[in-house]
């Protein structure tokens, strides 16, 4: 690449300073929004229903080379890093809004609260987002600039060298192409058409109380070769002691017993395998999830201190810089600082996001810690490391437990509470986004000032998807359904409730944490393993999968590059799998909510029920055999790719 030593001022980047290429350009803008809303609502999907959600920044990249440099026959490096850091700023976003929100429409399904208004929800993101990035402007230079070969930024300098290889005239857009294309027709054929189920389950018959299923879908498979043999050897790790321990051990002890116990509503003799994890095992799994988030921040807490020194030192360091450069020109610091008194002042003195002066100056104290931290802290140890459920939940902790002690309580506290989490957890999450976008951009030569501008678009043109997206997914299926688990989101919301009432079933809870302490002494990664435990094993299995794949092929026997053209090919696929997953699955619960007469027994249908035609006339055999084949193409995009000279 360009010339790393320490000093910043003998860097180089690809682009030198001198020279002017198309960069925000109405094609940049285009396909920019177009995959911020694209990623954005897949990963809304995929989050929604297995807890993790993946970066954009290489997939939109890599799409972005493909249309502009393959179709359109331009050439600009730049144009394609704009393109990914609007479209990486909509999956930020989307990743924070859901990990909180769907909270909000389970309270109106199980309390009877009145479901979220959609301007209320977009004005959040909104604010979120732009908090985030206003909070950021200042840092570049102190983070990005003076602290470059010390931060390396591994996902921002990952995306710049994709970026760069692209110039040289190697192509990988096909491969996310191929992978959304089967990825969106697997998902239609199983959930759409219903050939064959996407979920099979087998029953243990001499082990009562166990079983073990798995979700047959692209996205999965995907998940697991991306985050790679140990995180998902871990979360199956974690679904192998709930449904292959602990549901069986329930059911052995409480075969006799006819009375329910708390907090499930029917006796226990009765319950089946569903039933004892719906009942019981999501809140063991859920104290297990709330104390790796807390652990990681406290383990993180030394780093989180040094690092907000260091951040505001540079910060003082750099502040009467000024330089007449292209790739040293921000967007005005006074407009920032401007743009934030004036939104947490809106957010004070408004109901539209109902927490008060307290919760405004919450949001301003902890946006302001947070997001710093979070800008430095991803330059460490990576987006995937970044404690962002840790810093939401200490936020939530504190904020309930101050919302409590003022009188502002009930419904209009919780909802205040998880209003403030959810601001918190967007800023964090765009900070963290962000810093890895200006990484790029300092790498490959980009103007700062344009992509701040940049993630600002795609701030607005998510935002303003994200609400629609959730209340549709919400009406489709519901918020902690099979379905839609929403894992995260459930646990802001024990951790709300568990403070402002203190009606849990704490026991269950501090069970996860015993099993949370246990993992941890065991050097195991806690919150795989507490995931896994949250979630039904039928999401891990699959995910182990595409572990091992990626596992094998990292052990295989070849030089450096050519391992590496074959472990980013099969990335680049699983991404596609993942994104064409999440499209349809937006698409089907369009369809679902779309009614389309009556059937023969009189009940209403939906155009979903119309297409479902093949009423899983493969049966789980099917299911079997065609994701064994989508998993050949994985290998073929992986294993067998020809490597590109």
């Amino acid at each position: 690449m360009a010339n790393k030593g320490d000093n910043s001022g003998e860097f180089k980047p690809y682009v030198p300073a001198d020279k002017v290429l198309p960069e925000l350009t109405g094609t940049a803008f285009f396909i920019g929004i177009l995959m911020s809303i694209v990623f954005g609502a897949a990963n809304a999907y995929i989050g929604l229903r297995v807890g993790m959600t993946i970066s954009a920044s290489i997939p939109a990249a890599v799409i972005s080379m493909g249309i502009i440099r393959g179709i359109l026959k331009r050439e600009s490096i730049l144009e394609n890093n704009m393109v990914q850091t609007i479209g990486s700023a909509g999956e930020s976003l989307a990743a924070g809004a859901i990990f909180t929100l769907p909270a909000l429409f389970i309270w109106s399904e199980e309390l009877g609260m009145a479901e979220p208004r959609l301007i209320n929800i977009i004005v959040m993101a909104l604010v979120g987002g732009t908090l985030g990035v206003f909070l950021m402007l200042p840092l570049r230079k102190a983070l990005i600039v003076n602290e470059h070969g010390t931060l390396p930024y591994p996902e921002g300098t990952a995306c710049a060298e994709v970026l760069i290889a692209g110039e040289t005239g190697g192509s990988k857009a096909n491969t996310v192409f191929a992978g959304l294309g089967i990825g969106s027709l697997f998902k239609f054929i199983t959930d759409g058409i219903k050939l064959f189920p996407s979920e099979i389950e087998y029953a243990f018959k001499g082990y009562k109380g166990a079983a073990i299923g798995m979700d047959t879908l692209p996205a999965l498979l995907g998940v697991g070769f991306i985050v790679g043999p140990r995180i998902s050897g871990n979360m199956l790790a974690g679904a192998t002691l709930g449904w292959l321990v602990i549901i069986p051990l329930i059911t052995h002890l409480g075969q006799f017993i006819t009375t329910a116990i708390y907090p499930a509503t029917d006796p226990l003799a009765t319950l089946g395998y569903w039933d004892i994890w719906s009942y019981y095992i999501r809140y063991v799994g859920a104290g297990a999830v709330a104390f790796g988030g807390i652990l990681s921040l406290v383990k993180s807490l030394p780093l989180i201190f040094s690092t907000f020194k260091d951040a505001l030192g540079g910060l003082r360091e750099s502040s009467g810089t000024k330089t007449n450069l292209r790739t040293d020109e921000d967007m005005s610091i006074k407009v920032a600082i401007i743009g934030v008194i004036l939104i947490v002042l809106f957010i004070a003195f408004t109901d539209i996001i109902p927490v008060g002066v307290i919760g405004a100056v919450l949001i301003a104290i902890f946006g302001f810690f947070f997001s710093t931290v979070s800008a430095r802290l991803v330059g460490l140890v990576g987006s995937s490391n970044n404690p962002v459920s840790g810093m939401t939940i200490a936020t939530l902790l504190i904020t309930s437990i101050i919302f409590k002690a003022t009188g502002f309580i009930g419904e209009a506290g919780m909802i205040g509470a998880l209003s403030v989490g959810t601001v918190i957890c967007i800023i964090t999450a765009m900070a963290g986004d962000m810093s890895q976008d200006l990484k790029t951009g300092f790498l490959v030569g980009a103007s700062p000032k344009r992509q701040q501008y940049g993630e600002l678009i795609g701030v607005v043109a998510s935002g303003l998807v994200i609400g629609l997206v959730l209340a549709l997914l919400n009406k489709a299926w519901g918020f902690g359904s099979s379905e839609l688990p929403a894992p995260q989101a459930t646990l802001m919301k024990l951790v709300i409730e568990g403070v402002m009432s203190g009606n849990l079933p704490w026991v269950l809870v501090f069970m996860g944490v015993g099993i949370g302490i246990m993992v941890e002494l065991l050097g195991i990664q806690i919150l795989p393993f507490a995931v896994g435990l949250y979630l039904p094993i039928h999401l891990s299995t699959p995910i182990i999968i595409g572990g091992i794949l990626r596992g094998l092929l990292e052990r295989r026997n070849m030089n450096e590059i050519e391992l590496k053209e074959k472990i980013d090919g099969g990335v680049l696929y699983s991404s596609g799998l993942i994104a064409g997953e999440g499209l349809i699955g937006i698409l089907l619960a369009v369809l679902a909510i779309i009614p389309a007469g009556v059937n023969a027994l009189g009940e209403p249908r939906s155009v979903g029920d119309v297409i479902a035609f093949g009423n899983n006339a493969l049966g789980q055999w099917g299911s079997l055999v065609f994701f064994g084949l989508l998993t050949l193409t994985l290998v073929k995009n992986s294993f067998w790719r020809k490597v590109e000279r």
